[in-house]
């Protein structure tokens, strides 16, 4: 783990977009706009080239719901995952995800969460998966395509007053045929991504700090351990709270970290590096723009959504 840990300034940024309802999900496409998705407003929006938003598909039908990750796949589609919502707090103008008083991360109403493929042409949605072997997903949270045209998400899970679910990490096909579950169990897993050569799969915890390598045997197959335990290796361990995460070219793993701002961490876990951000609620990144060089980056608290420059090119996705 690292040995190495330093603090950098907040960049000369840009605001591309503002007055968004807890921002997260961020998707740079190819003509210059950004998808993104509204936690609290449960839609998935487009920020256009010009600085215009238009909303693409409300994923929460009735109120009930709550998107959050999104990816493009291999059909042009984007594949989004549904947390089931959250009770809302708020403090001095700040929403929370969480009721204060109890812990408690489930919302009324809530029946689970579910991942939705939406056609960006027409703004359809419809729901591809909703559980694993017979039993619901809780709270799918973040989404990454491989190359092989299949996706990984992770499954944070809720809690109540008492207890937190255990969480895992699953294997879908976009066609809505099969999901495997591929790791657990992980306590609140947030963030997920691939390195360069698609090798290792990399998911970011948000209430321990803690940034995971798993080894992949191939296309949506972790390495299993010889005896008790996920088989993931400890690539971080932060006092942050983690949220979703990105891979640059370099293969570095960039992990925006709530209230420390984004969190990059060396591909082998020796250099962890905090860039501050304006904002005490900073939950996705992603890169785009030419060369891959911009950073997206969602700032929950404010509803704003802000650009700058990366010091070199961000990982291509795959879709």
């Amino acid at each position: 783990m690292a040995s190495n840990v330093s603090a950098d300034p907040v960049p000369d940024f840009q605001v591309i977009a503002e007055g968004t309802r807890f921002p997260e999900g961020p998707v740079a496409m190819p003509d210059g706009s950004l998808l993104y998705v509204e936690v609290r407003g449960g839609t998935l929006s487009r920020v256009t080239s010009n600085g215009s938003i238009e909303e693409v598909a409300q994923l929460c039908p009735g109120g009930h719901g709550g998107a959050n990750g999104a990816a493009i796949g291999p059909d042009g589609a984007a594949y989004v995952c549904n947390n089931g919502g959250f009770p809302w707090s708020e403090v001095n103008d700040m929403l929370l995800p969480v009721d204060l008083a109890t812990g408690s991360t489930i919302p009324p109403g809530y029946t689970g969460g579910w991942i939705n493929r939406v056609d960006l042409a027409t703004g359809e949605s419809r729901v591809l998966y909703r559980e694993y072997d017979g039993v619901r997903l809780n709270g799918p949270n973040d989404i990454v395509f491989d190359t092989a045209g299949g996706f990984w998400f992770t499954d944070m899970g809720k809690a109540d007053h008492r207890s937190w679910d255990k969480g895992g990490v699953y294997y879908a096909q976009p066609d809505g045929s099969s999901v495997t579950r591929q790791v657990w169990p992980l306590l609140t897993p947030n963030g997920v991504g691939l390195s360069p050569d698609g090798q290792t799969l990399y998911v970011a915890e948000t209430n321990t700090g803690r940034l995971w390598a798993f080894d992949l045997d191939g296309p949506g197959r972790v390495r299993r351990p010889a005896g008790l335990g996920h088989g993931g290796r400890l690539l971080a361990q932060t006092t942050a709270h983690l949220d979703s995460l990105a891979v640059d070219s370099a293969g570095n793993v960039v992990v925006a970290a709530l209230a420390n701002g984004l969190c990059v961490v060396s591909p082998d876990g020796s250099s962890v590096r905090f860039i501050a951000m304006p904002d005490s609620f900073t939950t996705n990144v992603c890169f785009g723009g030419p060369e891959l060089r911009t950073a997206y980056v969602t700032q929950s608290d404010s509803g704003r959504i802000i650009a700058f420059d990366w010091p070199r090119p961000g990982l291509p996705l795959a879709f």
